[in-house]
């Protein structure tokens, strides 16, 4: 079995465990001053198991027993669409200090989870470029993340099996026609099997954010060294020095130094979450 097999959306296996019978959702409505989870947060208690976290701690205890309730009685509960004020204070256990508004919904099937809003995440888009032992860690680490992730290679017959609906995997020979059809606001990932096509790619990136200015990440994979190189060679087609410096190389955070395959995939997850949350042109789309 493919390792992306299992990989889903919160969503999706909300809806598979509706499969099995009605489930209660609890959504973070609202909150004020500090807390553990942000609103659009939720956790479901389903027919034979739990998904999802409003924040742990005696907060969440409560959200369950609630939800207990509500599975219990149904539809008709009082209970269902109601929302609840939590103070997070002593008599919580908790001394974060904020207050959460969690709401309850009696979901009797699929078709009443479909009508419910904001189960998925915005999701910031990435372009990954390469699918070997670094690219597949990388998609994996990034699953669970807020990105919708299109994957692409120039070779055919690598990508996995059972991946997930934020996972849109291709082909592209040569690899580089692909960059004019990324989503704007993408962040793109190069690490290709080829120092020819990573170059090639980092050109067509360039060329795009010269035309559009719409990637505001543009990462490389590889040292100062292949960077150097690749530089020069740029420069001489005509980039400028203020282009070239939007290109990050190597890619991953700083002190991180080692090269196994889920190191560097989780590093650069890492920075991907630093970077798009605090750059306006990488706009999130809506959950798939």
């Amino acid at each position: 079995m493919s390792i992306f097999a299992a990989a889903t959306t919160d969503r999706a296996a909300l809806l598979r465990a509706l499969e099995q019978g009605p489930a209660v959702l609890v959504t973070v409505s609202a909150t004020r001053g500090s807390v553990p989870r942000e609103s659009g947060a939720w956790l479901a208690l389903g027919a034979d198991r739990l998904l999802g976290s409003v924040g742990g701690g005696h907060l969440e205890l409560q959200a369950i027993a609630a939800a207990r309730e509500l599975q219990q009685q149904g539809s008709a509960s009082p209970l269902n669409g109601q929302i609840r004020l939590y103070a997070l204070g002593p008599s919580l256990g908790q001394c974060c200090g904020g207050s959460v508004e969690l709401q309850f919904h009696y979901l009797a099937d699929a078709a009443a989870a479909s009508r419910l809003p904001g189960l998925e995440p915005a999701r910031v888009p990435v372009a990954i470029f390469g699918a070997g032992h670094v690219g597949q860690a990388l998609v994996q680490a990034l699953l669970p993340l807020p990105f919708s992730l299109r994957w692409i290679d120039s070779r055919y017959g690598l990508f996995p099996p059972g991946l997930p609906e934020t996972v849109q995997a291709e082909s592209s020979d040569p690899v580089q026609l692909a960059v004019p059809e990324l989503a704007p606001g993408s962040l793109v990932l190069i690490m290709s099997f080829s120092h020819v096509e990573d170059f090639e790619l980092v050109a067509a990136c360039l060329q795009r954010q010269r035309e559009r200015a719409d990637l505001p990440f543009i990462g490389l994979i590889g040292s100062q060294t292949k960077w150097a190189s690749f530089r020069q060679r740029l420069q001489a087609r005509g980039f400028t020095p203020q282009e070239l410096a939007s290109v990050i190389c190597p890619i991953g955070l700083p002190g991180i130094a080692g090269k196994q395959p889920a190191v560097i995939a989780a590093s650069v997850a890492a920075q991907l979450l630093q970077f798009g949350s605090s750059v306006p042109g990488a706009r999130a789309v809506p959950g798939r």
